[in-house]
């Protein structure tokens, strides 16, 4: 078995998802390989790697790859494995900086063999990969594609293990066409950024011992209706792939038709047969996995995760967070048809959910019981999933779900913004901090400024049928 992890270097750091992929590789046994693109500085991060027992460490630099977005990023990642013939091909779901999580899939369209994507354990046996994804049990033949979830650990090397060469590859040994990378190779752009200021309400403190009657008050509101905001002037025409982005691509295409069979060689070849101007697809696992595969046989440029939608009636400006959500990136597609990944609000969400962060990472348990004894849903921050105290299905924010209740209780939660852009289309938000200062003030209606230990202790002076009556 011949395995290559991809890595990424983002802050001076191995990425966390990319040293998880490279440690299932390493427990597979056989001979592993480490590629990566970036600056010639990376080989002080990727030196280390030498001494885990992987047979060798490439690193693709030259000044024809910069600035590539993710086509032109798979494009030369490819041109490198056409040389080593991987049986099976590791990378993260996402790396921290770019949060895209279209690599693999990307790469998978471009070599033509299957994809997992959101991989959180798997099995190789008999020719084939058996893996437990997001979208549940799955397999595929060899060659594959798998990106892993960030649930391993990398080793350490061994104090007598020594250390070997990172390999240096510019783009004379890799020979990719110069159009075809960097900027040049690029269908996207980012035109334009600014700091990110969605999601931001006037907060009112309250005592503990107000939250149950507010509760009750707010729970017995109307759910306010959520529109899309209509295009002025529209494009001529929009595929939206799924009923759940029909609304985004009615506000800003004349003619919008919907795509039932989300299949990506079946959308592809429709695609190049009809020619749209736009598809979109929902940012949920299945569409995350097909759209860049999609981007790949299409030679376009795909925009993840966007948030809104602009057009000036000719061209499409795709507006999605970025760097952990504290900016907001405005991007074109230079190239036919122009994609995005929308994220949309999850609609099986209820009227309350019950929400914890970092905060309370320790006493999980009672903040679960709490959302039942509300008759609420149980939601986590991203860090509580990184710590494995909470499920990857309950993780509200950026690269969670988006959700919409009536009311969301965040405890605990720091309130970073890759983590409130997932629940700032709920109708009242309620933050429990004991921080005065924290930063998930500014995006609630309410405030209570204490511990979880004593809100609950509060809480307990109420019976448990007057809190069930919420």
């Amino acid at each position: 078995m011949r395995t290559v992890v991809l890595v990424k270097v983002v802050d001076g750091e191995i990425n966390p998802f990319d040293a998880s992929a490279l440690e299932w590789a390493l427990s597979l046994g056989g001979e592993v390989a480490v590629v990566s693109m970036g600056p010639k500085p990376w080989v002080d991060v990727l030196q280390p790697l030498t001494r885990l027992g992987v047979s060798r460490v490439l690193l693709l630099s030259d000044p024809a790859f910069a600035g590539s977005d993710t086509l032109a990023t798979a494009t030369v990642l490819k041109a490198a494995l056409d040389t080593v013939k991987p049986d099976l091909i590791l990378c993260g779901r996402k790396t921290l900086d770019g949060e895209t999580a279209q690599v693999g899939p990307c790469l998978a369209g471009l070599f033509g063999v299957s994809v997992l994507t959101n991989v959180f354990s798997f099995k190789t046996q008999d020719g084939e990969v058996v893996a437990d994804t997001a979208l549940g049990s799955e397999r595929a033949a060899l060659p594959a594609i798998l990106t892993l979830e960030r649930t391993k650990q990398l080793r350490f090397p061994s104090l007598f293990s020594k250390a070997g060469k990172v390999e240096v590859w510019d783009n004379a040994m890799l020979g990719v066409d110069p159009a075809r990378c960097g900027l040049a190779g690029s269908p996207t752009r980012v035109i334009e950024t600014a700091e990110s200021v969605k999601g931001a309400r006037a907060c009112k403190k309250i005592a503990p011992e107000e939250l149950v009657p507010l509760l009750r008050s707010l729970l017995q509101t109307e759910k306010r209706v959520r529109t899309v905001a209509e295009s002025e002037t529209k494009l001529p025409n929009a595929w939206a792939v799924g009923k759940e982005v029909l609304p985004a691509a009615r506000a800003i295409a004349k003619t919008v038709t919907l795509i039932e069979n989300d299949d990506p060689a079946a959308v592809a070849e429709k695609a190049k047969a009809e020619r749209p101007e736009v598809i979109l697809w929902n940012a949920d696992a299945r569409g995350r996995r097909n759209a860049p595969i999609v981007q790949a046989l299409l030679g376009t440029g795909l925009c993840a995760d966007c948030t809104d939608l602009e057009t000036d009636g000719e061209k499409l400006y795709m507006i999605r967070p970025a760097k952990g959500g504290n900016i907001t990136a405005k991007i074109r597609c230079d190239v036919l048809p122009q994609m995005a990944t929308i994220r949309t609000v999850d609609g099986s969400s209820g009227d309350l959910i019950v929400s914890a962060g970092r905060g309370v990472a320790d006493d999980i348990e009672r903040v679960r019981e709490l959302a039942r004894l509300l008759g609420g849903e149980f939601g986590a921050s991203r860090a509580l999933v990184d710590l494995g105290r909470a499920d990857y299905p309950e993780q509200v924010g950026l690269t969670g779900r988006m959700v919409a209740p009536k009311v969301y209780l965040a405890i605990g939660i720091s309130g970073a913004v890759q983590h409130a852009v997932g629940f700032r289309d709920a109708d009242t938000v309620i933050a429990v901090n004991p921080d005065e200062g924290a930063p998930i003030f500014g995006c609630a209606d309410y405030g209570i400024v204490t511990t979880f230990e004593e809100l609950y202790r509060e809480l307990e002076t109420f019976s448990k049928g007057e809190i069930n009556d919420v």
